[in-house]
């Protein structure tokens, strides 16, 4: 279909063909490219659906979610061993994907997390059977006191360290903030009097804000100013993730669940409501909903999964639903949901003009999705002659301001002086800073047509100007 331009104009193809373009500059430039859409892929990088580490290698995605216990991290007040955090970052990395993962101290069923060093030095940690786990049975906890100064001190050094060896990692995906509460997930229900204060969570949020600039760094809960358990953190630049996604997701109105994500978004404020327009929201499928979320067109149980997403504007989940063994019409399901999440970016219209040596092109994006494509990697635009020839400038694209529903058109011009004529290609990628990273792919029909993880915008034919 580029090459449609010229099959429905005979005299320009003609023309063409027989003179130069420079010569035809009033008549046929600037060439205008539709490109087609087609919906894209279900793997695209920091986006769709999470397995845990190594699983789910069947279905397609493109982050992995683990866990980390802070005492295989942290060995003294300033002293670390980054070699678990290394071997898993590595492990994803080589399957393609990017990384999200949790610190924690404490996890039902698991050894304590709490570094052994506070341990030896006397910090309290309270043993006691958690029956919040399900649907899993209840299990031994261990909660330490969140105001030991010890304790504290060693959070805020660690995020520090973290901080300044990874941030802007490019195997890094997504950090949840973590190290607070049952699971990292910043609550020890039913004792939330055992739960982290306000002055420790601040602590924590001040580290992260001062420790990541580039890599995002994602809190559970939203709370402002009024909020009777959290620091307020609407205001912050972080994300949100819901934990409990499309099972206590959607506001109900009903007053025992003011702790579903969007009753408690709502009543951060404005601010926090609007947080997913500058800052990636994630979460977790409920795991009830595991063995039954694909089964049927709309699931019975739990809460509307395409109103959640369309309510949340949410970017990835972790989900082990696609771990299992699905039918054709299961697998089909799932693929549709893990594309609808976050952003979706069709180009709509490209131009390509031709100025003696140079062309002119200009290119129109469109953000389809729910969310904006939050990381600031370039766009390129690239031009191949058919003597392979090549030619590449980034265009001033800045994505993560592409709203959904909203366009976009930069220009840039590349110059072809050593081009010797015959076809060419003008193509455009997003490239992973992941070496091993799959690029980012565009909803449309000529992705990677000519070239893999290249869209092709448009092809024509060039007879260079006489010198």
């Amino acid at each position: 279909m580029m090459f449609g331009i010229m099959k429905n104009n005979s005299i320009l193809f003609a023309a063409l063909l027989s003179v130069p373009v420079l010569a035809l500059a009033a008549k046929a430039n600037p060439l205008v490219f539709h490109p087609a859409y087609a919906p894209s892929p279900a793997d695209n990088p920091l986006k769709g659906f999470v397995p845990y580490v190594g699983q789910g290698r069947e279905f397609p995605h493109a982050l992995e979610f683990s866990y980390l216990p802070l005492t295989s991290l942290m060995t003294g007040p300033t002293t670390f061993n980054w070699v678990p955090l290394e071997e898993m970052l590595d492990s994803v990395a080589s399957r393609g994907c990017q990384s999200v993962f949790r610190i924690y101290l404490e996890y039902p069923r698991r050894p304590s997390g709490v570094p052994e060093y506070l341990v030896k030095a006397g910090v309290k940690v309270r043993a006691w059977t958690n029956t919040n786990t399900q649907p899993f049975p209840p299990a031994l906890d261990h909660t330490p006191d969140y105001e030991d100064p010890r304790l504290r001190s060693a959070l805020t050094n660690f995020i520090a360290a973290l901080g300044a060896r990874y941030d802007g990692d490019p195997r890094i995906g997504f950090i949840t903030a973590g190290l607070l509460g049952t699971w990292g997930e910043w609550h020890c229900h039913p004792h939330e009097e055992w739960f982290a204060s306000k002055t420790v969570q601040t602590e924590v949020m001040d580290a992260y804000a001062a420790a990541f600039r580039k890599t995002p760094v994602l809190l559970r809960y939203p709370a402002g100013d009024n909020d009777s358990s959290y620091a307020p953190n609407d205001r912050r630049d972080f994300g949100y993730h819901d934990d409990s996604f499309a099972w206590a997701t959607l506001d109900t109105g009903r007053k025992n669940e003011g702790w579903f994500y969007l009753a408690r978004l709502r009543k951060a404020g404005p601010a926090a409501m609007e947080r997913w327009r500058t800052a990636p929201i994630g979460g977790e499928i409920r795991p009830e909903l595991w063995p039954v979320l694909w089964k049927t067109e709309g699931c019975k149980e739990g809460q509307d999964f395409a109103h959640c997403v369309s309510e949340t504007h949410v970017t990835w989940l972790m989900d082990s639903s696609t771990s299992r063994a699905l039918t054709a019409e299961e697998r089909e399901r799932a693929l549709a949901a893990a594309r609808s999440l976050g952003y979706e970016l069709q180009v709509v219209k490209a131009t390509v003009g031709v100025k003696g040596r140079t062309l002119d092109v200009s290119v129109t994006l469109t953000n389809r999705g729910v969310a904006p494509f939050y990381a600031g990697w370039p766009v390129l635009l690239l031009a191949t002659g058919s003597a392979s020839e090549e030619v590449s400038a980034e265009m001033p694209f800045v994505l993560k301001t592409l709203q959904p529903g909203t366009t976009d058109t930069q220009s840039q011009t590349l110059d072809i002086a050593k081009f010797s004529g015959g076809e060419i290609k003008v193509l455009l990628s997003v490239p992973n800073p992941l070496k091993t990273g799959k690029p980012l792919r565009f909803a449309n029909s000529d992705q990677d047509r000519d070239r893999a993880g290249w869209l092709t915008l448009g092809k024509f034919f060039y007879r260079p100007t006489p010198k």
